[in-house]
């Protein structure tokens, strides 16, 4: 062994007591700091809002509610909905005939060009050359190129030459896929709305404390942002205070004034149905007068756009007529809206029932197919050789009239008047320049644009398209009018209310065009030279011909659903499923109310108990 060294014995004795004495190696430490835990949860924050980035116009609705309450701000809202849902309804329409018709081609011609048949010559195209004048009167009117086109029932053909793709099938598919959509989407919004609406009349959310104390975002940043909330809050604080003041003088009334005002309400009631009656009388006159024949261009656009005029003035000149009747009824700020919509959603869409009734009634013969006009094709033929496409121009008609009266009033009305304020000094100039926003007339405006798009879908298949063009215009041009004309209201109603009520007005009238669309399809016969649906004893009898197509399973399942058998089975559960949901709901109510009482009387007994206390200190004091 050689002899040890120094190093040989530091290196022995390390061998010997191996890592036990020696320093242990380094640990990762595997714990964040506070600093990278606190950007970690700012980049969670970031990724969790992201999608609330990408909703539209988010910013510009804050600012609305901040400057002009959450009830202007709510129009804006359910623009932004129906945008939406036109966006979709397109989409659908164009995924499921525009795209297979151009795609499967070639794209079919008129079906009969100088040919008499038994239902009538049906040759829309003009023919030589077209002056502008004209040109501009068919662009307006749908008529002329315009009217063979995928715009319009007409176009589309009954069979592509190219692959097996069913048009008819797709095209009845396309219209319930949408309706169907619309109504999913509008009843989740009205549901949603109606549990802000329970919330705030039940007392819960609407007590100043929770104004004051529990209704501020401790996550705004800036002033902007800041002011805007503290805006909004103090709108909401006006609802209350104007809803309170508006209970106390109901409370104090006394039998007398509520036998003159309720007196006062039936004769106000009476008088609005004396201006519905001449309204509609008004928009059947109008429609009668397009059985003329007038000779000049000019004549002929009048005459056509005779019942969206009529229909148009009457929307415009009778609901400030309803809003003044309606102040004079006594009825609480929210009561007053709920009145003054369901008076204008009458009168919009009762108009447009009677528009759709004049046509019934030509297209139909009134009703009589043995009549001699209806006996040979089941419909006016001579005057409606294509009825689809002349309902389909209709609703184009008063879409178009529609947007053109948006337009209109800012630059004809607003602008005029907001100049005339500026130029004018003292109270005349104060009363020019002031104007507000009414939402109930605008709310009622849109629901009136998309009805129209709902009942004309079918017979118009891309009227979706331009209604959500008219509704992106809308939008930029009501905030442009908003922002530089309108003050904010003097007096608001609670936001809460307008939720649940504006998907309401918005069921009603997709429940009114259902009728005359299903109407059309299962009852009327198609057009004979003009359509995918051609040849057909009614619309929907093209889909028992194409499931006779399909395999012997699916056809036998599918002809299954449509028996007793199925429907009484499926009727029964429907019914127990029912009685089961208001069992719970009842119960649930049950329970609130029994929490209700409990929070009563627990409020009642700390004031017993602040009020014992008070007094025992009062007695210490005397002591």
């Amino acid at each position: 062994n050689p002899q040890p060294t120094p190093q040989n014995r530091q290196t022995q004795t390390f061998l010997e007591t191996g890592w036990a004495n020696q320093n242990p190696p380094p640990r990762l430490n595997f714990q964040p700091s506070p600093q990278n835990l606190k950007n970690r949860q700012e980049a969670w924050a970031r990724l969790a809002g992201a999608p609330k980035i990408l909703v539209p116009w988010r910013t510009t609705l804050t600012r609305i509610g901040g400057q002009y309450g959450a009830g202007t701000e709510s129009y804006f809202t359910l623009l932004r909905f129906l945008l939406g849902l036109n966006i979709l309804g397109a989409l659908f329409q164009g995924a499921l005939t525009l795209l297979p018709l151009l795609l499967l081609g070639p794209i079919p011609g008129p079906p009969s060009q100088g040919v008499h048949q038994p239902c009538g010559p049906y040759d829309p195209l003009p023919q030589g050359l077209v002056d502008y004048p004209t040109l501009l009167i068919n662009l307006l009117s749908g008529e002329g190129h315009l009217e063979w086109s995928p715009l319009f029932y007409g176009f589309y053909p009954a069979q592509l030459s190219g692959g097996t793709f069913r048009l008819p099938v797709a095209y009845l598919l396309s219209t319930f896929v949408s309706g169907l959509l619309c109504l999913l989407l509008i009843l989740h919004r009205s549901v949603s709305g109606l549990k802000q609406t329970l919330l705030s009349e039940s007392g819960a959310l609407t007590s100043y404390s929770h104004r004051i104390f529990s209704a501020w975002d401790f996550g705004l940043r800036g002033a902007g942002p800041v002011e805007l909330r503290r805006r909004a809050l103090r709108y909401e604080l006006q609802v209350e205070l104007e809803e309170a003041s508006e209970r106390k003088r109901a409370e104090a009334r006394t039998r007398a004034q509520w036998a003159g005002l309720w007196a006062t309400r039936i004769l106000l009631n009476l008088l609005v149905l004396a201006m519905l009656g001449a309204a509609f009388y008004g928009i059947y006159w109008a429609r009668a007068g397009l059985l003329l024949r007038p000779l000049l261009p000019l004549r002929t656009l009048l005459v056509a756009y005779l019942p969206s005029i009529f229909i148009s003035a009457a929307n415009l000149l009778l609901p400030p007529v309803f809003g003044l009747i309606t102040g004079l009824e006594g009825y609480p700020r929210s009561r007053q809206l709920q009145l003054l919509l369901l008076r204008t959603v009458f009168l919009r869409l009762a108009s447009l029932v009677v528009l759709l009734a004049s046509l019934w009634n030509e297209i139909t013969c009134g009703g009589k197919p043995e009549a001699e006009a209806c006996a040979t094709c089941g419909y006016n033929s001579a005057e409606r050789p294509c009825w689809e496409t002349r309902v389909g121009q209709e609703m184009y008609k008063l879409l178009l009239f529609d947007l053109l009266t948006a337009l209109a009033i800012p630059l004809l009305v607003q602008f005029p008047r907001k100049l005339l304020g500026t130029v004018c000094c003292g109270r005349l100039g104060r009363l020019l320049g002031t104007m507000e926003f009414q939402v109930p007339e605008e709310v009622l405006g849109l629901v009136y644009g998309q009805t129209l798009v709902w009942i004309g879908a079918f017979y118009c298949p891309l009227l979706a398209g331009l209604n959500a063009i008219k509704f992106l215009i809308i939008f930029y041009l009501k905030r442009f009018s908003l922002f530089f004309f309108c003050s904010p209201a003097s007096r608001t109603f609670r936001a809460s209310a307008a939720n649940f009520f504006f998907p309401l007005v918005l069921l009603l009238g997709l429940a009114i065009s259902a009728v005359p669309v299903l109407y059309g399809i299962f009852v009327i016969p198609p057009s004979k030279l003009c359509g995918p649906f051609r040849g057909q004893v009614t619309i929907w009898a093209a889909v028992p011909h194409a499931i006779q197509g399909l395999p012997r399973t699916a056809r036998d399942f599918l002809f299954f659903l449509g028996t007793l058998s199925f429907a009484v089975p499926l009727m029964l559960v429907s019914s127990v499923l029912m009685v089961y949901t208001l069992t719970l709901a009842s119960s649930y109510g049950r329970q609130v109310s029994k929490l209700k009482g409990h929070i009563k009387m627990e409020s009642k007994s700390k004031v017993l108990l602040a009020q014992r206390i008070v007094a025992l200190s009062g007695e210490e004091r005397d002591l």
